[in-house]
């Protein structure tokens, strides 16, 4: 089953974490699909990505893009896998039919939103149910620190 882990951001925003999950993934020799609730949202992402640090370059596109197949992190407001990604990213409460097609899933919710939050417990019960193994995350004072289940 699929490693799904759910990062709960109470002191950075996803524009903060996401290019270092992204790294460690591409320094993993691993693909990502990034799935977002909205178009303008991946436009923003995108900037982002380009922005995080100038010293380095985190290989990425969008259907704005093209070539799916060329691009090692993919950015879509679709459940889709168009560049056969092993990791998968849910940002913005968005959700994908197929989740177990990956090996990891990453969950990434404002802590700081109480429909976030109690979306994401939900679908913690479902990927439980379903037989995944989820683990919560939490920034603390020293980084990510895991949290009881």
């Amino acid at each position: 089953m699929t490693d799904v882990a759910f990062y709960h951001l109470q002191r950075s925003r996803l524009d903060d974490v996401l290019p270092s999950l992204l790294t460690k993934t591409i320094d993993a020799g691993k693909r990502a699909v990034v799935i977002v609730g909205s178009e303008a949202r991946v436009e923003q992402l995108d900037g982002a990505l380009w922005a995080f640090d100038p010293a380095s370059w985190l290989p990425h596109g969008s259907r704005r893009d093209g070539n799916p197949g060329e691009q090692p992190i993919w950015l879509t407001d679709a459940d889709e896998n168009p560049n056969r990604a092993e990791f998968l990213f849910l940002a913005d409460g968005a959700s994908s039919a197929d989740v177990a097609a990956f090996e990891r899933c990453f969950v990434l919710f404002d802590g700081n939103d109480d429909t976030a939050v109690a979306e994401s417990r939900e679908s913690w019960k479902a990927y439980k149910a379903a037989g995944h193994d989820v683990t919560y995350w939490k920034q603390g004072d020293r980084g990510w620190e895991r949290q009881g289940e």
